[in-house]
């Protein structure tokens, strides 16, 4: 199923704050919006989607738990970019430098800051087209490394900055790491095989 987009009338952008009244009255949608200000609302994940999700954010979350060296997010974090979208990965790890230079009333809401590495967890309802587009966006807003992960057809795709790249894995028997930027992080791919 493609996702809704909410065409919003007129010359001025929603505010921020009207997003997120919006998705907190809608909590049962997952909302995004694109840089054109459009309202995407996508369908909800099956159990199995669901499930990678959690072992993905899990890792992350257990590995952070040792270094301490940042706050992990779930799918139901949104970020504020500065393309002005409103995004949410299905993992997210931000440095403690980083996260600690926004307010806390900022960090309550839609946070203002792009994370640092994200991951993004291919689902029944995905088109991998539309994952790959927004996995550069992550990018082009700053984010230093954006992993894509497609247990559909057991790929996976690296995306990062500089220089501008994307490499694709193309078996689920390999571990990938995130050495330059989550030290220490890795995922190995055969826990998410069906």
């Amino acid at each position: 199923m493609e996702p809704i987009l909410l065409r919003i009338p007129g010359p001025e952008r929603l505010s921020d704050d009207w997003l997120y009244e919006f998705c907190g009255a809608n909590r049962e949608l997952r909302i995004e919006r694109d840089k054109d200000g459009q309202i995407i609302i996508m369908a909800p994940v099956g159990a199995l989607g669901s499930s990678f999700n959690n072992t993905i954010g899990s890792l992350l979350w257990l590995w952070n738990q040792e270094l301490k060296s940042g706050i992990t997010f779930d799918s139901s974090a949104g970020f504020r970019l500065p393309d002005k979208s409103m995004r949410s990965p299905d993992a997210a790890w931000i440095r403690n430098s980083r996260w600690t230079t926004i307010s806390l009333d900022e960090q309550k809401k839609f946070a203002p800051i792009t994370p640092d590495f994200v991951i993004e967890v291919r689902s029944e309802s995905d088109l991998l087209n539309e994952l790959k587009d927004k996995m550069k966006e992550w990018i082009e807003n700053g984010c230093q490394l954006a992993w894509l992960i497609d247990p559909l057809e057991q790929k996976a795709y690296i995306f990062k900055p500089r220089p501008s790249s994307v490499e694709e894995i193309t078996s689920f028997n390999q571990v990938m790491k995130a050495t330059h930027v989550v030290p220490g992080f890795s995922l190995d791919l055969a826990k998410l095989k069906s």
